[in-house]
């Protein structure tokens, strides 16, 4: 128990020294400090949540170690190549940490998915789909708009349309699975997946429009309060008989 608080106080000075950081304009310390939240997330739930699942352990294991890789590429390509050599680095970097991320949140769509009783939802929560439905397409319409005039690399217009899709696509299960379950647990993945989902659309904003620490800070925040939740979550076990109903994981 006082290990797990030690790391949870970690994460809470790392974020408060983020902020700091970003605040005064030293934005390669604020990276770095923001790219290590998440990892340390990990470390604490792999470490002190004993019921593991095993699909939100790979969603964040793939997360983190997106985040670690733009660390680690980041003083490589300041220590080791050149200036002509960036470019190739850097979009190879983009589509490396990109696919990590697509690939985490389909475990934890998955995950997610596991949970929802198909036939239910397709009998019960028919306008649902339907309303979710053109609400991701005119969604994801609206976010390939706003990048596709800032794009660099070859194929980065095909990555950002599968990474949003798939993040959407998070968010709406999430949604059906509270509608269906409508219990703590389900609450606090779907408050966690819009959470993120908002967070996603800060960093959109923040590569392709407009660079402002606020925008960054923002982003960071929600990804936080995301993580907590879906932290938060995977302590809560259904109980065999009744799914409405949860335990908590000692």
């Amino acid at each position: 128990m006082y290990k797990s608080k030690v790391l949870i106080g970690c994460v809470l000075l790392v974020y408060i020294l983020f902020a700091f950081f970003e605040a005064i304009e030293q934005y390669t310390v604020a990276f770095y400090l923001d790219s290590l939240i998440i990892p340390l997330i990990t470390l604490i739930y792999l470490l002190f949540v004993r019921r593991k699942s095993r699909l939100f352990s790979l969603f964040l294991i793939f997360f983190s170690i997106s985040d670690l890789i733009g660390i680690v590429t980041d003083n490589w390509l300041y220590y080791n190549v050149s200036s002509d050599e960036d470019a190739i680095f850097y979009e190879y970097d983009y589509y490396l940490g990109t696919a990590l991320y697509i690939i985490a949140y389909i475990f934890l769509f998955v995950k997610i998915s596991q949970s929802l009783c198909v036939k239910h939802v397709l009998r019960n929560f028919k306008i649902h789909l339907f309303v979710l439905s053109v609400l991701n397409i005119y969604l994801v319409y609206v976010l390939q708009i706003v990048v596709e005039p800032h794009l660099i690399y070859k194929y980065e217009y095909g990555f950002e349309l599968v990474y949003n899709i798939v993040m959407l696509l998070v968010l709406s299960v999430s949604l059906l699975n509270f509608f269906h379950k409508e219990n703590k647990k389900s609450l606090f993945l779907f408050i966690g997946s819009l959470c993120i989902v908002f967070s996603e659309v800060l960093d959109i904003a923040y590569i392709y429009i407009a660079q402002r620490s606020f925008i960054n800070f923002l982003g960071t925040t929600l990804a936080l309060v995301a993580f907590y939740f879906y932290y938060q979550q995977s302590k809560l076990l259904y109980t065999a008989n009744e799914e409405s109903k949860y335990m908590v994981a000692e």
